[in-house]
């Protein structure tokens, strides 16, 4: 399992070296991957606590991947509805052409609880069709991004005479990762995107879900989507409502081990951490106290099964 972690873009004083400390010290770690998080205009009370200071999430990728090239990056996540869909495939394929290829666009459709915030925008009528938008999102960047220069039509966008140049690094499989809870968030990364990317999700919510996953994927003659699961890490904090990675280093090993045996290919962490010095310390100890305890192990437990099939 891959490890990630979630830039301190957000909070208070979030900047350039917040920003600088996360990456140095991801890829000192060897963990595999940086990412952005994305709101744009809350209103005042409790989302603005965490929201209300925060570094657009694709300005901050292209300045982070010039700075950071050896880390994959991506976003965690953009709503295309909240955004215009031609824009964004031009904005991610020229952050994809800069950073050599090492882009991943998660994608999601919001919450209806971020009412305020589409209104903000002027897009509180495409609220009510974001899935619908999200759905035709993802057919319009592959159109565009490979390439293709014949018309377009959909619901919300009809292409006719067009250019678009250059195209991603990675083509139209750029890979995108779509999550949510809903059937309708289980279907789409099933058939139409390349990864499920989870957040507020345990082992106990992805043993259900998962597995139909990977089924309707099979039936819909796609390979499997790769997993990543989004957490925030809170030391010694009891379990609440919302899932976290939480408890003392044993029990985050124990769920890093139950994720592992459910297939998730990647670990994405959000740390409790704005401040330079906070995130390094907050990144070192979960890597010596939660990642090596638990490669320690699956090792163990890969060498136990070797040698129980070579009696």
């Amino acid at each position: 399992m891959r490890f990630g972690l979630v830039l301190p873009s957000k909070g208070l004083g979030a900047g350039p070296d917040s920003l600088d400390a996360g990456a140095e010290v991801a890829a000192r770690l060897g963990w595999s991957s940086i990412w952005t998080t994305d709101h744009l205009l809350v209103p005042p009370g409790d989302e603005a606590q965490e929201y209300g200071w925060i570094l657009e999430a694709l300005t901050t990728l292209a300045w982070v991947a010039g700075r950071h090239p050896a880390l994959r990056i991506g976003t965690s996540v953009v709503v295309p509805a909240m955004r215009d869909a031609p824009l964004l495939a031009k904005e991610l394929a020229t952050i994809d052409v800069l950073s050599g290829g090492q882009l991943v666009v998660g994608v999601g459709v919001g919450d209806e609880s971020d009412a305020p915030e589409w209104g903000n925008l002027g897009k509180a009528d495409r609220m009510r069709v974001r899935g619908a938008y999200l759905d035709e999102t993802i057919a319009l960047w592959r159109h565009l991004w490979s390439g293709r220069t014949d018309p377009f039509e959909g619901r919300f966008h009809r292409l006719e005479a067009f250019s678009f140049q250059p195209l991603p690094a990675q083509g139209s499989r750029l890979p995108i990762w779509s999550g949510g809870r809903s059937d309708r968030a289980v279907t789409r990364a099933a058939t139409l995107t390349d990864g499920y990317h989870a957040s507020q999700t345990g082992p106990d919510d992805l043993r259900d879900r998962w597995p139909a996953l990977v089924e309707q994927a099979s039936a819909a003659g796609r390979p499997r989507p790769t997993l990543s699961i989004r957490t925030r890490v809170k030391f010694e904090a009891p379990r609440g409502r919302v899932y976290s990675l939480v408890g003392s280093p044993r029990d985050m090993v124990n769920e890093l081990l139950a994720f592992d045996d459910l297939g998730v290919d990647e670990l994405i962490v959000v740390l409790e951490a704005v401040t330079p010095a906070e995130v390094t310390a907050a990144a070192e100890r979960f890597d010596t106290d939660v990642i090596r305890p638990y490669q320690a192990a699956h090792r163990e437990r890969d060498d136990a099964v070797r040698e129980q099939y070579s009696m």
